[in-house]
């Protein structure tokens, strides 16, 4: 029979780890403490954020456009490429890697043609490289992330066609 022990240290634990979240604009840690055998503390701290993005491609004003009119605005339709539905989201928060290793050359560019399962990018989270295959077979219309920038989780990373 296990007996369940309170660790005081781990009220201060998490509010440590809360505050690491909001110091690092993070949105998600977990963490797995053991104390020993059948005796750990699991933490997954999260917050939730609003993301709003916005795109707009201004048209050309009409050359007798009254002083202080304001020329007219036209919002492009891929203005949020997370809902284009050949997009292709980040499964985590990490950074981004275009090539296997530096100075090799790129996964994919726009124009490539890939398969289902290709390695479109790398994410490294906590020094761990995971590969992000291509969920299905098309073509690279745009890549949305740079390399060596970061990522966040379900941001969008390539649009497939």
């Amino acid at each position: 029979m296990t007996k369940k022990t309170s660790h005081e240290s781990d009220v201060s634990f998490i509010q440590a780890l809360a505050e690491l979240l909001r110091e690092n604009d993070l949105t998600e840690l977990q963490v797995k403490r053991n104390y020993g055998e059948n005796d750990s503390l699991n933490v997954r701290v999260s917050r939730q954020t609003q993301v709003v993005m916005q795109a707009a491609t201004v048209a050309a004003a009409p050359a007798a456009a009254p002083m202080g009119a304001a020329a007219p605005v036209a919002v492009s339709a891929d203005a949020d490429p997370a809902s284009h539905p050949g997009a292709v989201t980040s499964p985590m928060v990490g950074t981004v890697y275009m090539a296997g290793e530096p100075g090799a050359a790129a996964f994919v560019s726009v124009g490539t043609v890939v398969k289902e399962g290709d390695t479109l990018l790398i994410i490294e989270a906590m020094k761990t490289m995971n590969h992000i295959p291509a969920p299905r077979a098309g073509t690279v219309k745009r890549i949305l992330v740079e390399d060596g920038g970061p990522v966040e989780y379900g941001a969008p990373l390539v649009i497939l066609e």
